[in-house]
């Protein structure tokens, strides 16, 4: 039995735009609590710290993706961190939403938000490290493999490059600078390198599951 909806597809939909909504608030909220507190205040609550850290509460894993960086080193507002991470998620969310349905869309998201914190802290466990993650880009990632897996062979064009990209050949590029980041000592990046392919391993896993007897759903 196919999931696909038969309904016509909604530029903005709910569930995509909710997150956008919850995201910006969140964000909003630090800018004035960081500043208040100081220290980046709220950010730290929010923020995923690693498991063995007296800093670490189980809340964490959820609320992690909803917060993003505030200030940048110079004391400027950090608009770059929740407007990219925003951007992707409406440009590939909102067609996987329009696939599957708002109850199964906010499913999967969350899922590959907790596939990224496990992924984070068990690394950060096994590994070492002692630094808090913050950001939507784990689940984000998720959402991305989950557009690629689908819809493979969809042309994309990237900044500053001039041709298309089909988005199966994206998303490898996206999995192997990760994998290059978090095994290749790139962890003074400052990306939560792990977290991503968490969200990622994630997402494939799931989009497997749901289509491993509907074969329709690939390009």
């Amino acid at each position: 039995m196919s999931n696909f909806r038969t309904t016509v597809p909604q530029r903005f939909p709910p569930v995509v735009k909710n997150l956008i909504i919850i995201n910006g608030l969140v964000w909003m909220a630090q800018l004035i609590y960081d500043k208040q507190w100081g220290n980046l205040g709220l950010t730290t609550k929010l923020g995923l710290w690693p498991i063995n850290s007296p800093q670490f509460e189980p809340y964490q894993i959820a609320t992690h993706m909803f917060a993003h960086a505030t200030y940048s080193v110079g004391g400027g507002v950090n608009f770059f961190h929740i407007l990219f991470n925003m951007f992707m998620l409406y440009m590939f969310g909102r067609i996987l939403e329009n696939v599957w349905g708002g109850k199964r869309f906010l499913f999967f998201y969350l899922a590959c938000g907790v596939g990224a914190a496990a992924a984070h802290l068990a690394m950060q466990y096994f590994m070492g490290g002692y630094s808090f993650a913050i950001g939507a880009s784990g689940a984000v990632m998720g959402v991305f493999v989950g557009f690629g897996y689908l819809f493979p062979n969809t042309e994309l064009m990237i900044i500053p490059i001039p041709i298309p990209i089909k988005a199966k050949w994206l998303v490898l590029a996206y999995i192997a600078f990760d994998l290059f980041g978090g095994f290749g000592g790139m962890s003074s990046d400052g990306i939560a390198h792990f977290a991503h392919l968490g969200g990622a391993l994630t997402g494939f896993l799931i989009v497997l599951y749901w289509n491993k007897t509907n074969r329709k759903t690939m390009y």
